[in-house]
């Protein structure tokens, strides 16, 4: 081999070399995702591809999950150091397991997205109309956790409605073929899972828990506790390539969605659009994250919903807003903001009367 050819193989081996050691130095971070991919999680993997993680000098994987409240104990256990989790299960989840001190940091659904759906044409409109009636309901969905809080806010007589423990793949087909008269799931997920099952918009009764008593958050990110006391500096890193993320996401919805489409077989873009618009118009943008910024909380709301969780539950700790929400990890004010946003959402909530 000539000189010349040595020394261009020497340059090409340390670039190699540079490159894998660079690649080294990135702090690997597993994320759990509430959900499979859908619309609504274009964000993060916006995020993810465009690089905005690696340019935090991170090396993130992100895994879709199999429902919000699953992912507490994978993320509890150091199986994944970040994941998406409703923030109310972890508040029940805490009260069980007092010993580990893991918190929320940045929430995700301002407004949560828990939702009953019936259907009109098998005698359901509203809260009360489940009396009687079937309700088709996952046992670790994230909605149906809040059931026992819905009840109690709207003076439904449990004991008149008919629980049945549905999967979460079936749940909005069995609905459609009216095997059930409701479900509970994530307004976005189901609303318009059931529209491709063939229900007609005017045929489907959409409650969102929110409207009907429940003043909650929703998702929010989570952090393992060891990990998060080992890389503070890496947990505001994520958030801060998370934010990017939603802030394109929200000014550019149709941008995000072939971050989502192209890991899915056969998806239709247009329903992956259509469920982060929704995501985004009911759950994301509301008065209070214009007013705070992407991912904060108001910890007197934050304590309203500990305390109306704890009159259900009799939760055996007693927990403040600090001991569920560390805010220590989100970036400044400033670079969480967003613009109000006006989007044609496609489901129209019903409203208490």
């Amino acid at each position: 081999m000539t000189p010349r050819n040595l020394s261009v193989l020497g340059s090409l081996l340390l670039a190699v070399f540079s490159l894998s050691s660079a690649n080294a130095e990135n702090t690997p971070i597993r994320f759990i995702n509430d959900w499979k991919w859908e619309g609504q999680a274009a964000p993060l993997l916006l995020s993810l591809d465009k690089g905005y993680f690696a340019e935090e000098a991170l090396d993130v994987v992100l895994d879709p999950g199999t429902g919000s409240v699953n992912a507490i104990p994978l993320v509890a256990s150091g199986d994944y150091e970040m994941g998406s989790a409703d923030i109310n299960s972890l508040i029940k989840w805490r009260a069980d397991n007092p010993d580990v001190d893991m918190k929320a940091i940045f929430i995700i659904y301002n407004a949560p997205p828990f939702a009953v759906l019936g259907r009109p044409s098998q005698g359901v409109f509203g809260p009360l109309d489940l009396e009687g009636h079937t309700l088709g309901a996952p046992a670790f969905d994230g909605a149906y956790a809040q059931w026992p809080a819905f009840v109690a806010a709207n003076g439904i007589l449990e004991d008149r409605v008919n629980i049945q423990d549905v999967g979460f793949p079936v749940r909005e087909s069995m609905l459609a073929a009216g095997d059930v008269d409701a479900i509970t799931g994530f307004s976005f997920s189901s609303y318009i899972t059931l529209l491709e099952n063939g229900v007609p918009e005017d045929d489907i009764s959409l409650m969102l828990m929110s409207d009907f008593g429940l003043d909650l958050y929703g998702n929010a990110i989570i952090v393992n506790p060891t990990f998060a006391q080992a890389y503070p500096a890496e947990v505001t890193a994520f958030l801060r390539g998370a934010i990017r993320g939603y802030q394109e996401t929200i000014a550019n919805p149709a941008a995000a969605i072939p971050y989502v489409t192209e890991r899915l077989e056969d998806a239709d873009p247009e329903v992956e659009l259509q469920r982060l618009v929704m995501a985004i118009g009911h759950h994301i943008v509301t008065d209070e994250v214009l007013s705070l910024g992407l991912g904060g909380i108001v910890n007197s709301r934050l304590e309203k919903s500990i305390t109306q969780l704890n009159s259900i539950h009799d939760f055996a700790a007693k927990f403040s807003g600090d001991d569920i929400f560390d805010d220590s990890f989100l970036p400044a004010v400033a670079s969480r903001q967003v613009e109000a946003v006006e989007f044609n959402v496609a489901a129209t909530a019903v409203k208490p009367e």
